[in-house]
């Protein structure tokens, strides 16, 4: 009976994840990520909706370990619009876990920095 208790106490999980936290739908818990840019008035897109101009905080419904949740949809994409035509539309994609592929870490910020020059195809 000992023996039994001892390796029922070496399976119990690390969660990464606050008691506290909002849960969501498909056992998902949410998480706050501020989206910034370097440039003031960046109109931000999550998965091809508007969701306001940066600085903007999005909810992301993920897994316990801080990974993307997959909600039939392979990726995760952010897409910023700078205001000015001086600067191209920048996307970050993020991988959902779909088709046996790894999942990604849904970051603590997410950061658009239109002042690094754009390099040149070969």
């Amino acid at each position: 009976m000992i023996l039994f208790a001892i390796l029922l106490s070496g399976c119990a999980s690390n969660s990464t994840v606050d008691t506290n936290t909002e849960r969501g739908p498909q056992g998902t818990y949410a998480y706050q990520v501020p989206i910034e840019s370097s440039v003031p008035s960046t109109r931000i897109e999550v998965n091809y909706k508007v969701i306001g101009t940066a600085p903007v905080t999005v909810k992301v419904f993920g897994d316990r370990d801080g990974t993307f949740h997959n909600f039939g949809s392979d990726d995760y994409i952010v897409r910023a619009y700078p205001p000015s035509t001086n600067y191209y539309p920048q996307t970050k994609i993020f991988k959902t876990g779909a088709f046996s592929i790894k999942d990604d870490k849904i970051p603590e910020k997410i950061f658009f920095d239109f002042d690094r020059p754009n390099e040149t195809p070969r």
